[in-house]
């Protein structure tokens, strides 16, 4: 395994294994990894030639500078477990490969950025469309993968590859969740020891929605009120947001019909902020 920190070096790997004709497959990660991330590995060895990892906390992504300080950082831990998964490159560049003096070109994926995380981070999805265009750009994967639990970031991904003309697949694997059920996250690390038990109030909250909407309930703001009701249970719980919206879209409903939708919900543990998310009427 090797790791780089150089654009110009994966530039040129990229551009020998497209010779060579090998199906490249990548995983970008901000680092601290969980096994989570370690599950979108396993996949990218299963179904690639060549596993490209990349380990970079994008500041552009941040629009608390106290939470881009707080975010862990342990490339040397990181490293030795893609080791051991058989990653064959890591691109672990420094903010100035990235974002070098003078940049001024950024991404913006106009309408699904507006809502639900977007709204409360502004900027943020900015932030996260300008960095994967630039790897996306940089690697020319086959095949990139990421995780269900940032659904709003899946289908940012997902137009932003459309609409650009990338010759790639997205690949969108299921939320890997701790025994409790709270999903897998950096942020966790975060959580003290009650806060982590605490927050499984996420999960359960959406899973109650979920459950409601199997018994038959359609009305979107019933639904809702279901996730808040149950949130409201844990007093250290504060919520953001609840939205229930097309999942492709990321358009609200008022009526849950036959296509896939999404119950997505944010909640402040410990003031730490986690995300989660349950699908209804999942396509096989």
């Amino acid at each position: 395994m090797e790791i780089i920190n150089r654009r110009q070096r994966i530039f040129s790997i990229s551009r020998k294994f497209r010779r060579e004709d090998k199906k490249v497959g990548f995983v970008p990660t901000m680092g601290a990894l969980h096994a989570g991330h370690l599950k979108l590995v396993e996949e990218c060895r299963q179904r690639s030639d060549v596993t490209i990892v990349s380990i970079f906390v994008n500041p552009a992504q941040f629009n608390d500078k106290a939470d881009l300080e707080k975010y862990p950082r342990d490339l040397t831990q990181d490293a030795a477990m893609l080791a051991e998964l058989g990653v064959d490159y890591i691109y672990a560049p420094d903010v100035e490969e990235i974002y070098p003096p003078g940049f001024s070109t950024y991404v913006d994926v106009e309408g699904l950025t507006d809502v639900m995380e977007g709204a409360s981070r502004p900027g943020h999805f900015r932030g996260v469309a300008t960095v994967v265009t630039i790897l996306f750009n940089t690697i020319r994967p086959d095949i990139a993968f990421f995780g269900q639990k940032d659904a709003q970031q899946v289908a940012v991904i997902e137009r932003l590859t459309r609409d650009l003309g990338f010759e790639m697949e997205i690949s969108v694997m299921p939320t890997v969740r701790e025994a409790s059920g709270l999903a897998m996250s950096s942020r966790n690390e975060r959580l003290s020891e009650d806060g982590r038990q605490k927050a499984v109030v996420l999960i359960n909250a959406l899973r109650e929605a979920k459950k409601a909407f199997k018994n038959g309930e359609r009305n979107a703001a019933d639904l809702a009120q279901i996730v808040k009701a149950a949130v409201q249970e844990e007093p250290s719980a504060e919520l953001d947001y609840v939205a229930i919206v097309d999942r492709e879209t990321l358009q609200p409903i008022e009526k849950i019909g036959d296509s896939e939708a999404l119950i997505a919900a944010a909640i402040k543990i410990d003031d730490i902020r986690l995300i989660d998310n349950v699908i209804l009427n999942r396509k096989q």
